[in-house]
């Protein structure tokens, strides 16, 4: 009997050490997490590029890409990136490149889609590519 009650202790004090570890570790991940504050606006944008295996056509989107979201007054933040190796049924890896962006509003989103320096980019740029798809969201919590 006294051992069955040690048992239990023993597991109780482990249980307990355990959720108290994984507590402070969620809360530790909560400190470092980037919170988009309410009325925060992403807008998520997938391109496919014409011909996505030229080098040449890859450097001078990324240049068009880079000088106009460098140069955009309204950005909060930014992710330029391509296709991770993902390989989940759920996962559309045929897009050429993602480009995320934040603004503090979707007013801020709204001027950025009349800024010049979009629209020269748009401009410069939308002979690279064949399709665009834009996925917008704001957190209205």
């Amino acid at each position: 009997m006294l051992k069955r009650k040690t048992n239990f202790w023993n597991a109780l004090l482990v249980c307990l050490t355990m959720n108290f570890s994984f507590n402070a570790v969620a809360e530790e991940n909560r400190d470092k997490q980037t919170i988009i504050e309410s009325n925060g606006f992403i807008h998520s944008v997938y391109f496919w590029l014409e011909n996505p295996n030229s080098d040449k056509d890859r450097q001078v989107f990324e240049k068009y890409l880079t000088t106009f979201i460098e140069n955009s007054q309204y950005v909060k933040s930014k992710f330029i990136g391509t296709v991770a190796p993902s390989e989940r049924e759920v996962v559309d890896s045929s897009y050429t490149y993602a480009l995320i962006l934040t603004f503090s509003t979707k007013a801020d989103q709204d001027k950025y889609q009349t800024e010049p320096v979009h629209l020269k980019f748009v401009e410069n740029a939308q002979h690279l590519w064949k399709k665009v798809v834009v996925y917008d969201a704001f957190n209205s919590l």
